[in-house]
């Protein structure tokens, strides 16, 4: 079968969607990905690991019409000709769309094409939105509406061959909300491949480097949903209790200049290493010397019915987590109990949780050997199964 993936991002850039490419190809489909490319010098068409990647221009402001996707037609309008000439050029079978905002382009397509579709929604985007700045604008909130993502979402779930979700709990979430059967919906966490943690070895260097320190790590976004103010607030206690401990944090976003800000303020420069965004090649050099992975996500409905990745990347290299009370990720960290969970913003239980299991040797122990245990069942060859079952 011959499967269109519509991504409206640059690719690569998403693992989610370079795993399930894979997994499908492995399975004998032929993949095809339409992506955009953001500069007028682009190559056009190339096949990366067996993806048969097609770029499409997009300029900025054109991209940044997507924030009103579901609210004026522009967006939808500029992308569905696009995704027209990709379906015509390659005899696509069957649509896999990513995410909402260009929904109703490809929808549109299909319609035409008499072509079934999978939706792939890879968060709770109308909720997400509530975070974001231009959102949260003057011009934002007279523009966009919640309301009316939601109800284009569901109006797309209920019309989709099958939904692909993140969690049981965004499952839950959109079965009840959406009215539609549990056996339409997929749970497809965003986990990793084997070949993202088998085989890896050292980097002398960074070993070297932090060779006398008790090693904190966080991957990822650094927006203050995330919650590293409360690891920031917790690092003057903690450094008395153990002296050698280091953060390492690994990431961006426009709140960086006020993450580094508190580092000066606070006067914990010494105790932080602010790395900075890594390509995912290079994260194991910083995984394979981390003791424990850190994931303080701000309760929202969003945070509650998703996975980071990062929980998975942790675990895959035997590297316990401290995660908040989210629900998603507290529920998966306690089924395989390979961490500890602390109560979200609260500095006093992070330091608790966390000084347990610095000092706890056996707990410690024990944990690590259930995130051994955990990625055998939740990597990427696992959790796929379900997902190639829709395209048999």
């Amino acid at each position: 079968m011959k499967i269109g993936m519509i991504l409206d991002a640059i690719y690569p850039s998403d693992a989610r969607v370079t795993n399930e490419c894979e997994e499908l190809i492995k399975n004998g489909h032929e993949v095809y990905l339409f992506c955009v490319s953001f500069q007028k010098n682009y190559i056009k068409s190339e096949i990366i690991n067996g993806i048969k990647v097609r770029r499409y221009y997009c300029s900025s402001l054109t991209y940044k019409l997507s924030a009103l996707a579901n609210d004026f037609p522009l967006y939808s309008i500029l992308m569905k000709s696009k995704i027209k000439d990709f379906v015509n050029k390659n005899n696509i079978d069957r649509m896999h769309i990513h995410d909402i905002q260009i929904v109703k382009a490809a929808v549109d397509v299909c319609k035409k094409y008499n072509l079934k579709y999978t939706l792939d929604l890879h968060e709770n985007r109308h909720e997400i939105m509530k975070s974001y700045k231009h959102v949260n604008s003057f011009f934002g909130k007279l523009l966009i509406s919640f309301k009316r993502w939601k109800k284009a979402e569901e109006k797309y779930v209920s019309k989709a061959e099958k939904v692909i979700v993140v969690t049981n709990q965004a499952k839950k979430e959109i079965t009840e909300r959406c009215k539609i059967s549990n056996e339409n919906v997929v749970v497809y966490p965003n986990t990793v491949k084997k070949s993202f943690y088998q085989n890896k070895d050292y980097d002398h260097d960074l070993k070297k480097k932090y060779a006398n320190n008790y090693v904190l790590l966080y991957i990822g976004n650094t927006s203050k949903r995330r919650g590293l103010d409360t690891v920031l607030d917790s690092m003057i206690s903690l450094a008395k209790e153990v002296p050698e401990i280091k953060l390492i944090i690994i990431g961006k976003s426009s709140y960086d200049h006020k993450i580094k800000s508190k580092i000066n303020r606070l006067k914990i420069s010494s105790l932080v290493d602010f790395v900075g965004w890594q390509k995912e090649e290079d994260l194991y050099k910083y995984l394979l010397i981390s003791d424990i992975g850190l994931s303080p996500l701000y309760r929202n409905q969003h945070h509650d019915t998703t996975y980071a990745n990062k929980i998975f990347q942790y675990i895959s290299f035997n590297v316990p987590l401290l995660c908040s009370n989210s629900t998603a990720q507290a529920e998966l960290v306690s089924k395989f109990n390979c961490g500890k969970i602390f109560k979200e913003k609260s500095v006093e239980d992070f330091i608790s949780n966390l000084l347990l299991m610095i000092k706890n040797k056996e707990l410690y122990s024990k944990l690590q050997n259930n995130c051994y245990d955990a990625i055998s069942k939740l990597n990427n060859s696992v959790v796929s199964k379900d997902l190639i079952k829709i395209y048999e």
